[in-house]
């Protein structure tokens, strides 16, 4: 979702879009990858496949609004993750009763800043309609997502393209299906510039051609080599190599990104910054924020801290972050931002950090939400 040089390959999410018991969506969804495999290559894009019935979503149970990006579950910020990660969609969606599946207009309202910008492509099946009052009825809800149904799409009636639960491969079928992808992979890339996450201006960003997105799985390797950079001075500063940054590997930057929400910053396609936060009792930690050392001076770190605090849940009391005890730099930062030095808690041994707190006022400028995106 963040946005990308031109030169990094394509993630298409291929959502198979039925649960129930004998489904065909799985097979077309294999057909579909398999027909396409070499045209995919050539446009330097790879398939990645989300089965709902696999990811087994509950029915929408987040408190947030998802428009905000808070997330209380795991299975939310999984499903998050997954989709932020991609370039483009492709739905493989029966008909129910002249419309959509409810799995995929629930897996659809889970998430929102996610789909938005990238493009869909929809296959259908079923009898009569050969599923394409589904494809109507989705449509209305991806677009209210400012997700881009292109022009190309299959549907596919049962009678004529299925035989013992496979798809009849032809070449009509197949030229039908590379028709889908050449269109989708051309709208996705024209697309990536628009794909940012933040409802700040280009004006209000502290640098140009910046974007801030979610971290996703491809971001974790740049992280761990920025982080790495960033805390060389943190090093210099508190006269220590012992700091956890140095010491992580790819592993350990994965296993904490499942338990923080993580933003990278990017330009031009590079990783420049990043900062992360979660909900820690009354109040919202922050922490891991980074700018690269050649981009520092111009106002990212308090532009990333501001954007981390507007993603507070509505519960929040105060926010909340550490930083290294001779970290002079980072705790005039952080004073200007209005955090002030609290007493070291009685159960930290450590004497290289120290600890920062603001109130949470109501006046915190929040991140939009956009009440006619989910009603209560």
């Amino acid at each position: 979702m963040s946005l990308k040089s031109c030169s990094i390959s394509l993630r298409i999410l291929v959502i198979v879009a039925s649960t129930r018991p004998g489904r065909l969506a799985p097979a077309i969804a294999e057909w579909f990858t398999d027909a396409t495999r070499s045209d995919a290559d050539r446009a330097d894009a790879r398939f990645e496949l989300a089965d709902l019935d696999e990811i087994a979503l509950p029915l929408l149970d987040e408190p947030e609004h998802p428009s905000g990006g808070v997330y209380r579950h795991e299975h939310t910020r999984k499903w998050s993750r997954q989709v932020a990660a991609a370039d483009a969609f492709v739905i493989v969606t029966p008909e129910y009763n002249y419309g959509m599946p409810a799995v995929l207009k629930n897996a659809l309202d889970f998430l929102y800043e996610e789909w938005a910008w990238k493009p869909v492509a929809f296959i259908s099946y079923g009898n009569t309609s050969a599923g394409t009052r589904s494809v109507e009825m989705a449509k209305q809800v991806v677009c209210a997502l400012r997700m881009m149904p292109i022009g190309a799409t299959m549907s596919m009636r049962i009678k004529d393209s299925i035989n013992n639960g496979r798809v009849r491969a032809g070449v009509e079928l197949d030229n039908a299906a590379r028709r889908v992808l050449a269109e989708l992979t051309r709208v996705a890339r024209a697309m990536r510039p628009l794909r940012v996450i933040d409802n700040d201006s280009e004006t209000s960003r502290p640098v140009t051609a910046l974007s801030i997105a979610a971290a996703s799985e491809d971001d974790l390797g740049e992280l761990l080599v920025l982080q790495r950079c960033c805390w060389v001075q943190e090093a210099l500063a508190n006269d220590t190599l012992d700091l956890a940054p140095f010491r992580e590997t790819l592993a350990d930057v994965r296993a904490w990104s499942d338990s923080w929400q993580v933003w990278c910053a990017r330009r031009n396609g590079r990783v420049i910054g990043a900062v992360r936060a979660r909900t820690n009792g009354p109040a919202w930690e922050i922490g891991r924020l980074m700018v690269a050392p050649d981009q520092a001076g111009q106002g990212l770190g308090s532009w990333l801290l501001a954007y981390a605090e507007r993603h507070a849940p509505a519960d929040a009391t105060e926010f909340a972050l550490f930083t290294g005890q001779r970290s002079q730099n980072n705790i005039r930062l952080y004073q200007r931002a209005g955090y002030t030095l609290q007493p070291t808690p009685v159960n930290d041994s450590s004497d290289i950090s120290v600890h920062l707190t603001k109130p949470m006022h109501q006046d915190v400028e929040r991140k939009s939400r956009d009440a006619t995106v989910i009603a209560d």
